[in-house]
């Protein structure tokens, strides 16, 4: 019904909503005459009690917040399919594993893990990568992170990892930031963490994309076939745009320039059409491995190499929707590790035996109560049926006369019945021994895996562990925390070891911690490991800032343009003006972006084609200088076209250039985006 005007007693008139353009009502569906008035008593006089569209309204508003995360709590969630490659059905009745090239709907969310909600992307932190699989047998939610290992080896010690690594409680400060005393107090009188001290002190914890980050379920789980036969399997996602990370400085410079980085990336990617795929690997393995790997599988401290048992790639994930509402989906959205389908089981993890039990406490606290379920976002996309009932913001009751099982009503009264041959069925494992609080021996060498991570990183990244760590322990204030953490390096490496203490200026060499197993210092290294020895071969999915002025060349413009068209990567135009600029040969290019607005760490590679006029202009302004020093100084590639002597010696690029800096002519363009696919010119760093 639509209406044609309303006079609101004052004389005035407000159009009504016609056409296709549906009313304004309250909750309860009824029409709003007036959206912009409380009603009173004359036009001067007190709010009326009666007024329940205000009421209602402020009310609404007043509740709009939820709790947010105690962790993960700034995320990002899109949703996708996944594509399966090749059955499984030898290894897993899951019914998602059976009918290759069929296509299950997934929601992910990305996420920091100790900042809040209004926390910077950009954080040295892990990254949450939670996806939830909505299969034709209910909802499996593979609940991990970009790093495949975790700081602790029992969920008992996960509130105390958890309000170390949080603001410091009597100051509220630091936010989102691990470099303080009480986390380094926790970490280095823990030393089953020193495995993962080495993970979030590499570029792993600063990724330049969600895209170009690596994801595990962290913990060894179960595929259990329709024989009842059992594998063990761990969870691997391969980003087919390769690995990527940003070094420290930029990450600084980027939460300062935009904080919203990550998420206005992976907004901007799927907006053009380029949509993140991920691969889903799997590691499978037996008893027999089990029993002789050199470490427990069940320690979620601890790694498979992938050189020991090879990932196998069984499917492709694609990212190819945004959300309808932020609020509604990727806060609303609830992940749970006990969510787990027929085919898929659990292992004796003493971290994800605890999480099993957190997260589904966590989601009721946070969503207000037990029925989260029936949210859009987390209630499963096949048919579902059971007898629970009522309780705080029910959506939906059990239909017929029984709320109850067994019971003799037949066909619809009777509801629901268990469904032996299809139902879930935990793994008949063997359990026996005494009741007791303990840890396993086979959980006790902490040093061995850490020292093999740090051997199979490149000399760039060894250097970058180092200098995070001189960082972070450099804004502990009390020395003695300095000390024991420090005590912990000889046991991983002696190099490292005395990088740090020099780097903090120790006077002395801390002993070694005592290990409570021999280090196993003959660990192969694994290459897997590193993130520059797995570089993308593509500058697809990139961006490059190319900078311009007036009276820039036009066919230089238009052959890099086209270069990176043609690689699959973007080009984001800055200019002194976001009027944009009038090129030499008259044509208008609006600017994406303001130099001041436009740093180059927004950029994995930058470009400038000026007229010797403009470079001049450039030259006098920060911004411009810094755009090139900051891109020199990052070991980003970088393309000077036209004349652009003036800005080039101003932002203190060297004279002859080298050979990261490519003068840009007619047909250097392609050279110059292939250039790029290596993503940094790491010898400029020598």
């Amino acid at each position: 019904m639509t209406r044609s005007s309303n006079d609101n007693g004052n004389g005035e008139t407000h159009q009504q909503s016609g056409g296709d353009v549906p009313d304004l009502t309250t909750a309860q569906g009824i029409p709003v005459s007036d959206n912009q008035n409380t009603l009173r008593p004359g036009p001067r006089g007190p709010a009326l009690l009666e007024d329940f569209v205000m009421r209602e309204k402020i009310f609404h508003f007043d509740h709009e917040r939820i709790p947010e995360r105690v962790v993960h709590a700034r995320g990002y969630g899109l949703h996708g399919h996944f594509e399966l490659y090749e059955t499984l059905s030898d290894l897993s009745a899951a019914d998602i594993f059976q009918r290759p090239g069929e296509k299950t709907p997934v929601f992910v969310r990305f996420s920091t893990v100790a900042g809040n909600k209004g926390s910077a992307d950009l954080a040295r932190d892990v990254r949450g990568f939670a996806v939830k699989f909505y299969t034709q047998d209910g909802n499996w939610d593979l609940v991990g992170n970009n790093i495949p290992v975790f700081f602790i080896q029992d969920a008992i010690k996960f509130p105390d990892l958890i309000h170390a690594a949080k603001p410091e409680p009597d100051r509220g400060f630091p936010q989102a930031q691990t470099a303080h005393d009480n986390f380094w107090d926790f970490m280095s009188l823990m030393p089953e963490s020193m495995h993962m001290a080495m993970w979030i002190m590499s570029d792993r914890t600063i990724p330049r994309s969600f895209r170009f980050m690596e994801g595990f379920g962290v913990h060894t789980f179960r595929l259990v076939n329709a024989e009842g036969q059992s594998h063990y399997v761990k969870f691997h996602w391969k980003p087919k745009q390769g690995l990527q990370s940003v070094l420290w400085d930029e990450a600084v410079k980027v939460n300062g320039a935009d904080p919203d980085f990550h998420r206005r990336d992976m907004w901007n990617a799927i907006e053009a059409g380029d949509y993140p795929e991920w691969e889903l690997g799997i590691q499978v393995f037996d008893d027999e491995f089990a029993d002789n790997f050199e470490f427990d599988v069940l320690d979620p401290t601890k790694i498979i190499p992938e050189e020991q048992v090879p990932v196998r790639i069984i499917g492709k994930m694609t990212l190819n929707r945004l959300v309808d509402n932020f609020f509604a989906e990727t806060e609303q959205v609830a992940f749970c590790t006990q969510n787990i389908v027929p085919g898929i089981d659990f292992t004796n993890d003493p971290l994800l035996q605890g999480r099993n039990f957190s997260y589904l406490d966590t989601q009721t606290k946070r969503l207000g109560g037990p029925n989260f379920t029936h949210i859009p976002i987390n209630a499963p996309k096949c048919p579902f049926h059971n007898f629970q009932q009522d309780g705080h913001m029910a959506m939906h009751n059990p239909k017929g006369r029984a709320n109850y099982e067994p019971n003799s009503w037949g066909g619809a009264q009777g509801g629901p019945r268990e469904t032996p041959r299809r139902g879930f069925r935990s793994y008949p494992e063997q359990v026996q021994g005494e009741k007791r609080r303990l840890r396993p021996e086979s959980f006790a060498d902490h040093y061995s895996q850490a020292r093999q991570f740090y051997l199979s990183q490149t000399e760039v990244e060894q250097a970058h562990i180092a200098d995070a760590l001189v960082f972070e322990l450099s804004k502990v204030k009390t020395v003695a925390i300095r000390e024991r953490m420090v005590s912990h390096l000889p046991n991983i490496d002696e190099d490292l070891a005395k990088k740090v203490c020099e780097g903090l200026g120790l006077a002395k060499m801390p002993q070694a911690a005592e290990p409570a197993h021999p280090v196993n210092r003959n660990l192969s290294v694994s290459d897997k490991l590193s993130i520059l020895k797995n570089a993308p071969d593509s500058f697809k999915g990139r961006k490059i800032g190319l900078l311009l002025s007036d009276g820039a060349d036009d066919a230089l413009i238009e052959a890099l343009m086209s270069a990176a068209k043609a690689e699959g990567a973007m080009v984001e135009v800055v200019a002194p003006r976001v009027g944009g600029v009038t090129t030499a040969g008259g044509k208008a290019i609006e600017a994406d972006e303001k130099i001041d607005g436009a740093p180059s760490v927004l950029y994995d590679a930058v470009a400038v084609i000026v007229s010797a006029e403009g470079a001049e202009k450039l030259a006098a302004i920060p911004q411009a200088r810094q755009f090139l020093s900051d891109a020199y100084a990052h070991y980003k590639f970088i393309a000077l076209g036209g004349e652009p002597d003036a800005l080039a010696r101003a932002g203190g690029l060297p004279e002859g250039g080298d050979g990261g800096i490519l003068a840009l002519g007619g047909t250097d363009a392609g050279a110059f985006v292939a250039q790029c696919r290596a993503l940094r010119f790491w010898d400029r760093a020598s």
